[in-house]
């Protein structure tokens, strides 16, 4: 006789999975177990895993969280709350904060599922922790930084696309997508989901470059705690003195800088715009990030970019002046305009290909509408179709 998926899974493993479903819904363990017409201490009780939940019971409350019965005893589905680890660093009022952490979570468990759903497995090409040492944290950043670029054989060249980088070199998980803007990034590391960094697609480009590097070093240095980074954070504390520091080094070494700053300024007397423009866009980090980091290697004075700041800064439109069509564009800004990732996509349209999750279930798994669902996976069946002549995989 065939085992029950309910029977099969453990009554804590169930009731930890209908916890995460209820406050998925907002709702109270009182309002729960009035659904089910039981005490509250019983619903407790089942939630804790100290009472196996009867089949009747599991149906009604599947039915008012608004989820399937089949999405709560799943196997391959993600029950995973990263919410709570977040509040300590933001308070009841942190909407911003709050609608970040919950948008990478989603992303994620919805990654995850549909790699477990089609029987994929990450490659995590994880570099060992470097715990913050006592002494000048910028000294250890800028060393440990150094060491991650000759393991990744990048040398002193500057890092083109720190997202691709960041997937493909690391196996970090990595979303651009857009946010209210207070918020400059997100970062959790889960043994389920491993290392996940969430990037503000209203942000340009090149300061989403440094988030990125600042995200990266705190996954270097203390990845078991999760951070929220605020736009203009100050730096109250070793790990965020460390994480920036690391993420200016990452992205601008001493020695890549200070071989273009004598191949740009060969022949100059002062410090011009032209100057900075062309090494923060070589860089691909800001022109105040690249000036201050030239006041950090003592390439240029102390308070240069203060100077520049309170002389007309250096605008958008000098920088276009100077490169031109140099200036590419951003397409992870475009790809954010969309609902969902273009992994996502990948994963659900051939999920629902193989029948083996529903329309119903992944517009709930990637929390799209029904006609949005379809918009997707027409899409993708349209670039498919497109490339029936390309040569075939092997198996």
């Amino acid at each position: 006789m065939t085992e029950s998926p309910l029977s099969a899974m453990s009554p804590t493993e169930v009731g930890e999975r209908l916890r995460l479903a209820r406050e998925a819904v907002r709702m109270t363990q009182k309002q729960a177990a009035d659904a089910i017409s039981v005490a509250r201490t019983t619903l407790v009780a089942i939630e804790q895993g100290q009472r196996r939940v009867r089949i009747d019971e599991l149906q009604q409350l599947a039915k008012t969280y608004g989820v399937s019965v089949n999405a709560i005893l799943r196997r391959e589905a993600v029950h995973v709350d990263l919410v709570p680890r977040f509040r300590k660093f933001f308070d009841a009022k942190d909407f911003a904060a709050a609608a970040a952490t919950e948008l990478l979570a989603n992303l994620a468990r919805a990654e995850v599922e549909l790699e477990n759903v089609l029987g994929v497995k990450r490659a995590r090409n994880y570099p060992p922790e470097r715990p913050i040492l006592s002494g000048d944290v910028r000294v250890q950043a800028e060393q440990d930084a150094l060491e991650l670029r000759q393991r990744l054989g990048l040398g002193f060249a500057p890092i083109a696309d720190i997202v691709t980088l960041l997937e493909m070199e690391l196996g970090i998980r990595v979303y651009v997508r857009r946010f209210e803007g207070s918020v400059s990034g997100v970062f959790v590391y889960d043994e389920t989901l491993g290392a996940c960094i969430l990037l503000n697609a209203n942000h340009p480009r090149e300061r989403r470059n440094q988030t990125g590097g600042h995200e990266l070093g705190h996954f270097i240095s203390v990845r078991h705690e999760p951070e929220v980074l605020h736009a203009n954070e100050p730096e109250n504390s070793r790990e965020e003195r460390y994480a920036n520091a690391f993420g200016r080094s990452f992205l601008t070494p001493a020695g890549g800088v200070r071989q273009k700053f004598q191949d740009v300024t060969a022949g100059s007397t002062h410090l011009t715009r032209r100057h900075i423009i062309v090494l923060a866009h070589f860089f691909g980090v800001s022109r105040e990030a690249m000036v201050r980091r030239l006041e950090e290697l003592g390439l240029t004075r102390k308070g240069t970019w203060d100077w520049f700041a309170a002389n007309g800064g250096i605008t958008d439109e000098q920088a276009q002046q100077v490169l031109g069509d140099l200036r590419t564009a951003d397409h992870q800004k475009v790809e954010a305009d969309k609902p969902t990732t273009l992994r996502l996509n990948l994963l659900a349209a051939e999920a629902y290909r193989r029948t083996l999750l529903s329309e119903g279930q992944l517009a709930r798994l990637l929390h799209l509408d029904r006609i949005e669902l379809r918009e997707m996976l027409q899409d993708i069946e349209l670039q498919e179709d497109e490339a029936d002549d390309a040569p075939t995989l092997l198996a």
